[in-house]
């Protein structure tokens, strides 16, 4: 277990979750074929209070999460999950254009009422692990949903890679109300479009024409980030503005951005 530094300050903010999908592409004239990996990222934080904690849920099972102690001794369980490990029936290859469920939601697994905040990353990387600004995050599309109901975004973060969402309603802890947030995402599909950018050169030797077609996607990867934070109930428009510099209101228990 690792002991933090315990802080006096008011304000709970922490960085719960970055886990990155990625999928290899590679091509070759007359067809291509598609491989799936995946790897986490590593969990950053920033603690200022204890009892609070917050899980990911991917599919209704939890795949990531920090819970801190409550008796205050600095000792939180954590576990490193991987995003999208049992979405493809074993043996079975991603496919461009097909839709997978992929259902994420927030859990309070601490013990203190809280409001919560999701950043989306998408973007993709070239064979040498740069981003690749060809190829539009658009193509990677995860199926948002509750938008305007349960979960706001915040257009003003908005980013042609990042989204940001806060959860519109506080989020219980077990035993006091609903400590689940609804969805947020539901599916996650890989537009086919991809395949149709191409680059093709033409070669002449002697009689003959060769035209060489290459893929632009061909070594590339995609990746998407997933990030949760938290900040308490007490104080809750403070604890954001210090925690997020992001000024809120709340009201009868419900989140709402201020301009």
């Amino acid at each position: 277990m690792k002991r933090p530094r315990k802080l006096l300050s008011p304000v709970v903010t922490m960085v719960l979750f970055a886990v990155a999908v990625v999928m290899l592409l590679g091509s070759s004239i007359g067809g291509t074929r598609a491989a799936l990996t995946y790897y986490s990222e590593t969990y950053t934080s920033r603690l200022q209070m204890y009892d609070i904690g917050v899980t990911l849920l991917e599919n209704d099972t939890p795949v990531s999460w920090r819970n801190y102690d409550s008796s205050g001794n600095g000792t939180w369980d954590e576990n490193k999950g991987v995003l999208l490990e049992h979405m493809l029936p074993e043996g079975e290859k991603l496919k461009l254009g097909k839709t997978y469920k992929e259902e994420l939601k927030v859990q309070n697994t601490g013990t203190v009422n809280q409001y919560v905040r999701v950043s989306i990353y998408k973007y993709w990387l070239d064979a040498e692990g740069k981003k690749n600004r060809e190829l539009s995050p658009d193509l990677i599309q995860l199926g948002l949903t509750n938008l305007g109901s349960d979960w706001i975004e915040d257009e003003s973060a908005r980013t042609e890679e990042r989204t940001v969402l806060y959860y519109h309603h506080l989020l219980y802890a077990e035993g006091e109300g609903n400590s689940e947030t609804s969805l947020f995402a539901d599916t996650l599909t890989i537009d086919d479009n991809i395949a149709k950018k191409v680059t093709q050169e033409t070669q002449q030797e002697g009689n003959y024409t060769t035209i060489i077609t290459t893929y632009d996607y061909n070594g590339v990867t995609f990746q998407v980030e997933v990030q949760v934070d938290a900040v308490q109930e007490h104080n809750a428009e403070d604890a954001a503005w210090s925690a997020w510099g992001k000024r809120i209101s709340v009201q009868d228990n419900t989140l709402n951005l201020r301009d």
